[in-house]
C-alpha cells in the first residue's frame, strides 16, 4: 500500500459527460491505497482462507428476479466477445453476453482460466465479492472522493493522471482500447484485455492502473454531483436519498454503486471514461469481465 495525502479536491469534470458536473471542491482525508488493483493471485489467497464463493459462482436468487427464465438463473456473469463488423454501438447487447459459467477464475467462460494471469487484475467480482475481499484484508473500499484524489496522483483539474494528453508524444500509458470499438482492437498497447498490474507508469501518488484495465468498485451509492451537493447539508437524508437510487428492470430496482477508472474496454470512438472525473452506475448484483477494485486503510499519517 501507499500512503495518500489528504487534501482539497476538484472533484468532478465541467467538460466531459454530464454526470462529472458540477466541477466542486471538497476536503478527502489522508489514507493507505492498495498500490494496484487486487490481483488474481491476491484473490486466490482470500478465497481458500475465507471459502467464500464469488455472486457469478452462485445461482441467483428466484425471488429476486420474478419471472426470469430459468437458464438466467444459473451462476454466470457479463463477458466481452467482439463482433465479426461494426454494429449499432446504440446496443450494448451487441458486445456483452450473459456467460453461464463466467466467473474469476473462468473470464471468458468455461474452458477459459486465470493461468498465467497471476498479477492481472481479478476481474468478475461483484460489490458483495469486492468488500467481502476488504473485510478479510482489515481493510475497506475507496469512496468515489478517495479515489478520485488518488488516481489524480497529485495534479488538478487535469484528464489523466499524467496531464491532458491520453498519448503524449505517442506513448501508452495505459491499458485502453485502440482502434474501432468494439470490433476492432489494434492492441497497440501490447494488450487485448486485462494486462498485469503496473504494466505502465505510476502516477505521482505511487498508484498504478488507475486509468483503465478494470473498473473499480467504491463504496458511495450512485448519486449525481448536483444532487449529492444539494444534499450535503443533511448527511442522514443524504444517505437515505442514495440508498434509494436504483436502476429499474422492470419491475426490479437494482441498487447502484458507482465504479471509477474505465477499462480496457475504453475507447476513444465510444467511451472517454478512462480518467479520474469519470464515473459509472454499476449495479451490486453484477459482475462482469472488466470490473476489479482496490482497496484503502484509514490510519493516521506514516
Amino acid at each position: 500500500m501507499v500512503w495518500i495525502p489528504g487534501g482539497f479536491l476538484l472533484m468532478g469534470s465541467n467538460n466531459h459527460y454530464p454526470e462529472e458536473a458540477p466541477q466542486h471542491r471538497l476536503e478527502v482525508g489522508g489514507v493507505w491505497m492498495d498500490r494496484a488493483p487486487i490481483t488474481n493471485a491476491q484473490f486466490l489467497k482470500f478465497i481458500k482462507a475465507s471459502g467464500h464463493r464469488t455472486l457469478a459462482e452462485r445461482p441467483a436468487d428466484a425471488s429476486q428476479y420474478p419471472g426470469a427464465r430459468p437458464e438466467l438463473l444459473a451462476p454466470a456473469s457479463i463477458v466481452f466477445a467482439a463482433p465479426a463488423a461494426s454494429v449499432d454501438l446504440g446496443n450494448h447487447y451487441n458486445w456483452w453476453n450473459y456467460v453461464a459459467g463466467a466467473d474469476w477464475r473462468h473470464p471468458e467462460g468455461p474452458g477459459s482460466s486465470i493461468k498465467g494471469r497471476d498479477h492481472h487484475p481479478v476481474v468478475h467480482v461483484a460489490y458483495e465479492d469486492a468488500e467481502a475481499y476488504a473485510q478479510w484484508a482489515g481493510k475497506r473500499l475507496p469512496t468515489e472522493a478517495e479515489w478520485e484524489w488518488a488516481a489524480r496522483g497529485g495534479l488538478e483539474d487535469k484528464d489523466y493522471a499524467w496531464g491532458d494528453e491520453l498519448h503524449p508524444g505517442g506513448r501508452m500509458l495505459a491499458n485502453t482500447f485502440q482502434g474501432d470499438f468494439p470490433y476492432n482492437n489494434s492492441q497497440l498497447d501490447g494488450w487485448e484485455r486485462t494486462s498485469p498490474v503496473g504494466s505502465y507508469p505510476a502516477n505521482g501518488y505511487g498508484l498504478v492502473d488507475t486509468i483503465g484495465n478494470v473498473w473499480e468498485w467504491t463504496q458511495d451509492w450512485y448519486l449525481d454531483h448536483g444532487a449529492r451537493l444539494e444534499s450535503s447539508c443533511c448527511a442522514a437524508s443524504a444517505s437515505a436519498k442514495e440508498r434509494s437510487i436504483s436502476s429499474d428492470l422492470g419491475a426490479i430496482r437494482i441498487p447502484r454503486k458507482v465504479v471509477k477508472g474505465g477499462s480496457f474496454l475504453c475507447a476513444p470512438s465510444y467511451c472517454r471514461r478512462y480518467r479520474p472525473a469519470a464515473r459509472m452506475a454499476q449495479g451490486v448484483d453484477t459482475s462482469t469481465c472488466h470490473m476489479g477494485f482496490r482497496c484503502v486503510i484509514s490510519r493516521p499519517t506514516p
